[in-house]
């Protein structure tokens, strides 16, 4: 088995393989078309067949597929970084641990809508966040979740209000005690990124409301909305079983 990095001599190998699953492999082609300058991808390659791949993105994302031989080989790519969200096949975690050992270990599932399956179902109309709101956004990202979101900034929720569709709910007085987003894209596949309700005011069917209007927007575009949940996190889980969503794969995550 030999490593080579993604480029045009390669190019062809990478999406005849990723194209067979763009799900499990969105992340790589997503940050390979969005932002090339800033992804490196390498294939190790069985003859010329994929047999697993390695993204790398910015300094802090790292993802692995393929199998148990190719996770191996792909470890000698990696890079370590101070702080980094790894992700890969759960039958590789003792390969992966054995190069970063400390980290919170989570199972992540991908889960999987396609146009026709959608169940909408908004009792609560969300409405369009803007920049404005990006210091209340942070701020219930954080109290949400402080290990998943702890790094979300007003200054990173304020970039990416403008370039990423997000909607939440307010109360009457103008709290915003559920929140989500999207980046809509061309790829046929959109993400939703985050969704996120405030203690207190959970099972009342926010979440459910948030999730169908994104749900709304992205088929507008895409035939298929995918988001990622915690494995151990039923009620999210319910939420979008709720409007159509089942489950695809899980991986390992790591938060180092």
């Amino acid at each position: 088995m030999r490593v080579v990095a993604l480029d045009e001599a390669t190019e062809e190998l990478f999406w005849n393989h990723v194209n067979s699953d763009m799900l499990d492999f969105f992340w790589f082609v997503y940050d390979w078309k969005m932002f090339r300058d800033k992804t490196r991808i390498w294939l190790a390659l069985d003859g010329e067949r994929v047999d697993g791949l390695l993204l790398v993105h910015g300094d802090f994302v790292i993802q692995f597929r393929g199998s148990r031989e190719a996770v191996k080989h792909l470890l000698d790519y990696a890079p370590i970084f101070s702080e980094a969200e790894i992700q890969a096949p759960l039958d590789c975690e003792d390969i992966v641990t054995s190069k970063y050992s400390s980290g919170r270990k989570y199972h992540l599932m991908v889960m999987h809508l396609r146009k026709g399956e959608e169940n909408i179902q908004i009792s609560t109309e969300p409405v369009r966040l803007e920049v404005e709101n990006a210091k209340e956004i942070g701020a219930l990202l954080r109290g949400t979740d402080p290990v998943w979101w702890g790094d979300m900034t007003t200054e990173r929720v304020a970039t990416s209000l403008k370039e990423i569709y997000w909607i939440g709910i307010k109360q009457k007085d103008g709290l915003i005690v559920s929140a989500g987003c999207t980046r809509l894209t061309e790829l046929g596949v959109c993400n939703i990124g985050v969704v996120a309700t405030r203690e207190g005011y959970r099972n009342r069917g926010y979440a459910t409301s948030i999730v169908s209007v994104l749900v709304e927007e992205i088929l507008k575009s895409s035939h298929t909305a995918i988001i990622h949940v915690l494995a151990d996190n039923p009620s999210a889980i319910r939420a979008y079983t709720k409007t159509g969503f089942k489950p695809h794969k899980t991986y390992l995550a790591i938060r180092t």
